[in-house]
């Protein structure tokens, strides 16, 4: 195990930006930056030991100042979408920026926490990255102190724990945005990949994404991927929910989550051998076939497009802010939030 550093760039603002690599002993590497705890590299071997890496990102560190993508981020205080851009919470209502249609998306695209320096600590096998943001900040109440920390095993693989305390009650509902694609960031479609969704249920949406509040049978659907499925074989159906979306981009409710670290998701790719197991404690998973990357030239020169790679973004289930239905992310003085989400790849 052993945690090196290389520079990566420096921002608008002067500041230093470092790439560290968290390795094992059988190759598989993870580049994790300071800037917004973003996962740039995740390299693992395939069936032959040839090793690729598997997620999608850029090799310097302008892009990252955009990345209307969101690759690899580390999204917060809040992932996905609020319903009408606000929240009441202990009786008092919240605004936030209005920044997909009449919905607020991940927070702010310019003041999340994936356009943030953060603070590092670095061990042997791991990389911890800490910051605090203020009451108020991005309409969020709470001073609040927050700690994302990347860890690569001997098994092969990445866990990410995150952390975070509020001296007020506020919403707390990070994730990971990477996208996989097992054949090789630069492999192309995600279509012949193979899906199981440990997720009996999924939440429907209405235009913008926002969910219903229903919480719908998967069975006879093309969001049913409790068998293993391959990716593209319904994404194009003749189906409402997914015209919605432009394909798959809804949250699977997990099975018999309970707040332990369970198994939730089996991703291949049969040509390269590649499988990504994944687990979380957390109630939902956000499945998106990224549908809606922009092209972009990424990492190596290859040019990103629609749906070259695939997210599964753990979470607490979307517009739950507004939905007292949904399990609850209101972490405050009496509830810190802790939480981690592995990917294994076999």
């Amino acid at each position: 195990m052993a945690v090196t550093k290389e520079a990566f760039g420096t921002t608008k603002c002067g500041k230093n930006i470092t790439k560290y690599y968290i390795s094992n002993s059988k190759g598989m590497k993870a580049g994790v930056i300071n800037y917004g705890a973003i996962l740039v590299n995740l390299f693992v071997p395939d069936k032959n030991g040839n090793m690729a890496d598997v997620v999608l990102g850029y090799d310097t560190l302008e892009p990252y100042f955009e990345n209307g993508s969101f690759f690899g981020a580390t999204v917060g205080p809040n992932a996905n979408r609020i319903g009408g851009a606000a929240f009441e919470l202990d009786g008092q209502r919240y605004q936030l920026a209005v920044n997909d249609g009449v919905n607020n998306l991940h927070s702010d695209a310019q003041l999340g926490y994936h356009k943030r320096v953060w603070d590092v600590e670095e061990r042997t096998d791991s990389v911890t990255f800490s910051l605090t943001d203020e009451d108020g900040s991005m309409g969020f109440p709470g001073n609040k102190k927050v700690k994302v920390t990347y860890t690569v095993t001997e098994e092969n693989e990445l866990k990410i724990h995150y952390e975070a305390d509020s001296d007020k009650n506020t919403i707390i509902n990070m994730t990971n945005h990477s996208y996989f694609n097992l054949a090789g960031h630069d492999a192309g479609k995600i279509y012949d990949h193979k899906l199981q969704l440990l997720a009996s249920c999924y939440t429907p949406v209405v235009a913008g994404a926002i969910p219903t509040g229903e919480i719908a049978s998967v069975k006879g659907t093309p969001f049913d991927f409790l068998k293993e499925t391959r990716v593209g074989d319904r994404i194009e159906d003749d189906n409402e929910q997914l015209k919605l979306v432009k394909g798959y981009d809804h949250n699977w409710v997990i099975d018999g989550a309970d707040g332990s670290l369970r198994e939730f998701a089996t991703v291949s790719d049969d040509k390269s051998g590649r499988v990504m197991k994944c687990y979380t404690d957390l109630p939902g998973v956000q499945f998106y076939a990224g549908n809606c990357i922009g092209e972009t030239v990424g990492k190596g020169g290859t040019v990103y497009g629609p749906r070259c790679g695939l997210c599964l973004e753990t979470q607490y289930y979307p517009d739950t802010a507004n939905k007292p239905q949904f399990p609850s992310a209101v972490f405050g003085p009496d509830r810190k939030y802790v939480t981690a989400t592995v990917y294994k790849f076999l």
